[in-house]
């Protein structure tokens, strides 16, 4: 008889958990399902979600969050449903893991389309419930303090996608105490030379710098208190390497150079207090000019608030100053976790403006159809607006370094964008391409006659700004775009009833589920690439049986090479129509010369004055000859900029199409003319191909072009 293995024995439960009934419970819930699972460095699994609960503990998470941190892994690494989580510990809860689970499947590091979609679904997720993110970042920063057990092409990757979207994550979500780490723990395996030469530089003069700082708190300390303020708190904090580092790279200084290496903060009780412990520590110490920053009055996105000032010693060192009230700490280290606005719902984004930025990204979701430009804007808002300026009624706007009046223009909405024709700041008419300083006054001048210029896509700072910019120049061409889109479906369908369906209840219904406001509006967007004709065509045919269209017949169906009907005839492909694969066709007996059938698109114009007697019934084959490719002109309208030709060439390469010959047209303020000969292998390549190419930003039309000869 087989010896009986016993059941291994539980972990040791934490005694911070020992103390509520509840966590003890989802602590040996999860302990047991985890039984037999090891971490990369060989300790039992059960110390991570330990780990992540603790951290969330610090944040001042309620009990729900800290139990769905210890749970966060159970429905991913074990046979547990998200049924039986919620049946033993409640709805909150297992919708908290449900989230987290989702999320960790995420993979950011892949191919454009699925990492825009991982982004999309992402904060979907956070705007339905925000915890499920901080959740994720407490798991994403145990992990990266523990990435020394992985191997280097793993640290490598999961830093780098931590330095790009949990370390802009959190300081979005004004948890600068997990942000701080995070940088620094990617910065240490994504440049490690440079996180040793930085570990070196700070250790070299932290001796000196100690020392220097312990005089500064001393002296401020006994200034406040004189004054009254004896409630503050005077204490020196250390600056992580990375945030001296980029500094470093950004102003291209030297680390001797940077003036807040050394820092110390001061934390009284009232607004109040804060400006006069000012002007306490600039009665002090010299002030240096231009240093001051009063994040109070005009609070950072992150809902950040300090003021910041840097002081010299009489050594020559300069010292920054950071002043606050101890609400303002607890804001600056714990972000939305300081006042937590859930406590036993959800109830999707909160109204507050902290989540304004949430807001924004969710709805941009519907604007932005070109994957790359969607993230490209993604980034771009994650990461910390650097200027503040105003309206002329006192608004407060913040933008990125370099952003202009057109920016600005943008950021308060799309049609003063789109009739811009001036900008005035500070009472002063500047050009559009003046780059914003804080506390600019800005005034936009517009006319309704005025539209955006080509060039303003060269100095904008904002991607939402060069999205708009885009757009305008797409949507001004609508006529052309509506009878591209037409043709389009012309194409697919026929000629015959088109006209009566595009003038159906039916067809709007199709338009509205595109989320196009009129059928026009659909078949623009059809002609500028921003959706595909057989996505129209494919819900056409999903309609519910009592609203079944009855389509137009269409052309002949979608058959390969070589041509049936030829019967091993001499042909040759007609040079003024260049039909492929895929497409109707129909031969012609040539006259007068040794090169027989002459193969015709059915919709030639050549075709009109042919007598009856001359023209051949045929068809390609389903018997495609993959080997087979056939020449094709194309004609790209593109809105100027450098790498457009590059990045065209990316994407007729996505779909294995070679390239004979490329050539652009360009002139000062005009659109790019970029004529492209492709070898094609049917129709289906060469639609899917120019697809590609118009959902780029920049296109504004692409076109087949017929050479004779």
């Amino acid at each position: 008889m087989d010896k009986e293995i016993p059941d291994p024995e539980p972990s040791a439960c934490p005694d911070w958990i020992k103390t509520d009934p509840f966590l003890e419970r989802a602590f040996n819930f999860a302990d047991r399902l985890h039984q037999g699972q090891y971490r990369a460095s060989g300790e039992a699994y059960i110390i991570h979600p330990v780990a992540v609960a603790s951290l969330l503990r610090d944040l001042g998470g309620s009990n729900a969050l800290i139990t769905a941190g210890l749970l966060h892994d159970v429905i991913e690494d074990t046979d547990t449903t998200a049924e039986e989580l919620e049946a033993e510990f409640g709805v909150e809860v297992a919708r908290l893991v449900r989230g987290v689970t989702k999320l960790s499947k995420f993979n950011f590091g892949s191919k454009t389309e699925r990492q825009a979609e991982n982004f999309r679904r992402m904060f979907m997720a956070m705007a339905q419930d925000f915890r499920v993110i901080v959740v994720k970042l407490a798991d994403r920063l145990h992990n990266m303090r523990t990435l020394h057990h992985l191997a280097p092409e793993k640290q490598q990757a999961i830093a780098r996608e931590t330095m790009e979207i949990f370390a802009p994550l959190a300081n979005r979500l004004g948890i600068g105490q997990f942000k701080w780490e995070l940088e620094d723990l990617s910065f240490k395996y994504l440049e490690p030379e440079q996180y040793r030469r930085m570990q070196s530089l700070v250790a070299d003069t932290r001796a000196n710098r100690e020392e220097q700082i312990e005089g500064v708190v001393r002296e401020l300390k006994e200034r406040l208190d004189r004054l009254g303020l004896s409630h503050s708190s005077v204490s020196g904090r250390p600056k992580h390497l990375y945030g001296i580092y980029r500094k470093m790279l950004r102003q291209s200084k030297g680390y001797d150079e940077i003036y807040d290496v050394l820092a110390v903060r001061i934390i009284v009780q009232t607004i109040d207090e804060c400006y006069r412990a000012l002007a306490v520590a600039h009665d002090a110490f010299k002030p240096i000019p231009g240093r001051f920053k009063d994040y109070i009055a005009l609070p950072k996105s992150n809902r950040y608030q300090s003021l910041h000032t840097t002081i010299l010693l009489s050594t020559g060192q300069p010292i920054e100053v950071q002043i606050r009230t101890e609400a303002m700490h607890n804001i600056a280290e714990y972000g939305v976790a300081a006042h937590w606005k859930y406590k036993e719902s959800s109830n999707g984004i909160v109204a507050d403006d902290r989540f304004v930025w949430l807001r924004q990204l969710v709805e941009w979701q519907k604007e932005y159809r070109d994957d790359q430009e969607y993230l490209e804007s993604v980034k771009e808002d994650l990461f910390d607006s650097e200027v503040y300026v105003f309206s002329p009624k006192g608004d407060v706007y913040q933008l990125p370094r370099g952003a202009t009046p057109v920016d600005f223009a943008y950021r308060v909405h799309t049609e003063l964008g789109n009739h811009c024709c001036g900008a005035i700041v500070n009472q002063r008419m500047v050009p559009l391409h003046t780059e914003l300083q804080n506390g600019d006054i800005v005034t936009i001048l517009r006319q309704n006659n005025a539209h955006p210029s080509l060039d303003w896509i060269n100095f904008v700072a904002t991607n939402s700004a060069k999205h708009r910019i885009r757009q305008w120049y797409k949507r001004s061409n609508r006529e052309e775009n509506i009878a591209r889109g037409t043709s389009l479906l012309e194409k697919e369908l026929g000629k015959n009833g088109l006209e009566t369906l595009l003038q159906s209840p039916q067809m709007l219904k199709i338009a509205e589920r595109c989320n196009y406001h009129t059928v026009e509006d659909l078949l623009a967007a059809l002609g500028y690439g921003e959706i595909s004709v057989m996505s129209v065509v494919h819900k056409l045919r999903e309609q519910p049986p009592n609203q079944v269209l009855k389509l137009p017949a269409g052309p002949a169906s979608k058959l390969k090479t070589p041509i049936v009907g030829l019967d091993g005839l001499l042909h040759h492909i007609a040079s003024c129509c260049k039909p492929l694969p895929g497409e109707p066709i129909i031969g012609v007996v040539t006259q007068g010369s040794n090169r027989g059938i002459s193969v015709h698109h059915q919709e030639c114009h050549n075709l009109k004055n042919i007598p009856a007697e001359r023209l051949i019934p045929i068809r390609w084959s389903e018997q495609q000859e993959k080997a087979t490719t056939y020449p094709v002109d194309i004609e790209i309208t593109a809105i100027d900029r450098v790498g457009v030709m590059k990045d065209i060439l990316a994407r007729v390469a996505d779909n294995k199409v070679n390239v004979r010959q490329a050539s652009v047209d360009t002139a000062p303020g005009k659109a790019a003319i970029i004529k492209l000969r492709i070898d094609i292998i049917d129709r289906e390549q060469y639609e899917r191909t120019c697809a590609q190419i118009q959902k780029m930003s920049d296109i504004i039309a692409v076109k087949r072009v017929i050479q004779e000869g």
